[in-house]
Parts: C-alpha cells; structure tokens; sequence
C-alpha cells in the first residue's frame, strides 16, 4: 500500500495548483463578506495570507504541498491586484495620505506576517 504522500507527489502540479487556488479563493471571498470596510479585507487577506505562506515555506512540507498551499492557496488567498486598485483608487479620490498608509501597512504588514510565519513555524519543526 502506498502513502498518502506518494500519491501526493503523484497528482500533476497543475492540479495541485489549481485545487489549491480554488480553495484559496473560496476563502478569500468568503472572508471578505465577513468584513465590512473598504480596504479591510485586503489587508487581512494579504497579513493572513503572507503569515500561511511563511510558514508553509518554512516547514519541510514537499514540492506537492508548497504547491497546493503555498503557489495554489495562498496566491489566490492574497490579492495584490485588489490591493493595487484600492490604493489608485483612494489617491484619484483625493485621499492621498490614505492611500500611501494603505501602501504602506499593507506591504509591511505582509513582510513581517511572512517574516513572522516562517519564524513560528521554523522554532515549532
């Protein structure tokens, strides 16, 4: 009888991707009806997101999982594109200074969370 993991390594990376993806971006619409403001959900997409990621990164998991979770879950989880036209959005408004915090929390918060993820993960293995 062979392993779940052998099957795993198995399965076509296409399709682990992909799997992976629908499940993240089940989750990140889902979250997002959750929480009601108009940048809010991005940023906690893209903290959460980063956070799984450094994990997953950070724990010898296997090609097949970095690419179900890491490449698949979390790339469709965060959402740098979203993230992109909130923040154009409030500078063409006018809220220029919101959208240069929006910049910034967002692309720090997402360093630190991989940062931290990877940290968390690294002392738990």
């Amino acid at each position: 009888m062979r392993s779940l993991a052998r099957e795993v390594e198995l399965v076509n990376p296409v399709v682990l991707v992909g799997v992976g993806g629908v499940a993240g971006a089940l989750s990140r619409h889902l979250l997002g009806e959750r929480i009601d403001a108009r940048t809010g959900d991005t940023l906690a997409v893209n903290v959460l997101g980063s956070l799984a990621f450094g994990a997953v990164l950070a724990v010898p998991v296997g090609d097949p999982v970095v690419l179900a979770l890491g490449t698949g879950f979390c790339g469709a989880f965060t959402t740098f594109s979203t993230f992109a036209f909130e923040t154009v959005r409030l500078f063409e408004t006018g809220e220029r200074r919101r959208a240069l915090a929006n910049a910034v929390v967002n692309l720090v918060g997402a360093l630190l969370a991989v940062w931290f993820g990877s940290t968390v993960a690294g002392l738990v293995t």
